[in-house]
């Protein structure tokens, strides 16, 4: 699933460097280059879940979390 994903978007990559040519020429490229840069963005995200550390986060959302107060900031 990771190689298909980076290969996505590298895919995606290329896709973005020929559509740049044209993009102030015409209002369909520039759509369609906007529409691949979302994509591409997407395709990160998924990326970047799929390596975060799933175990790691669960212990984290089950410890409690100190609660920061206004007064905390403005403390020497």
């Amino acid at each position: 699933m990771k190689k298909e994903l980076i290969k996505s978007i590298k895919e995606k990559e290329v896709q973005l460097s020929k559509l740049k040519e044209h993009v102030e020429k015409s209002s369909i490229c520039s759509d369609l280059y906007n529409k691949v840069v979302l994509e591409k963005a997407i395709l990160k995200k998924e990326l970047e879940e799929l390596n975060e550390n799933k175990f790691l986060k669960n212990i984290k959302s089950i410890l409690p979390r100190k609660k920061k107060l206004i007064c905390d900031y403005f403390r020497n």
